[in-house]
């Protein structure tokens, strides 16, 4: 077996059998939907936060195997990190799909199945549509912190 094939294996696995899949009824995760008119994919990832750490991701959506296995793969990767860790992750992942280099130190395992999607231009933003969701949830969180942080000096 060569490793396309095997990526495709791990991007149809994800697929069949998302982890980290469907959203709690919870005011204490971030929620940022997000939709890929080009192609109709939807995705509504909650991130919640905790202590600097991405304590737990979840994912919804419809679209193309590629959409919604990245998003698995997504919640996985960056589940238990510390924010700072998980925005580099993040802009790694980017660099990848981009086709550019990227830091294998911090890109490993599943996440690496998607690095032939450089080659196909349009199928970029499926592949990264959960990923910029769950960054907009990262900062989007901060500056909720900061805005909370003001206004507790104010008070």
């Amino acid at each position: 077996m060569n490793i396309e094939q095997l990526y495709r294996q791990v991007i149809m696995d994800h697929y069949k059998t998302p982890r980290n899949k469907g959203l709690v009824s919870n005011p204490s995760y971030m929620t940022v939907h997000l939709t890929n008119p080009s192609c109709g994919d939807e995705m509504t990832v909650q991130i919640h936060l905790l202590d600097g750490i991405v304590d737990d991701i979840r994912h919804q959506g419809t679209g193309c195997s590629i959409c919604c296995s990245s998003a698995s793969i997504m919640s996985e990767t960056l589940k238990g990190k510390k924010t700072t860790d998980a925005m580099s992750t993040i802009h790694e992942f980017y660099e990848m799909i981009k086709g550019m280099p990227y830091n294998s130190e911090i890109l490993k395992g599943d996440v690496l199945a998607y690095q032939g999607v450089s080659q196909f231009p349009a199928r970029i933003k499926c592949a990264t549509l959960a990923w910029k969701a769950a960054e907009l949830g990262i900062k989007n969180n901060h500056e909720e912190e900061e805005n909370h942080g003001r206004q507790q000096e104010e008070d």
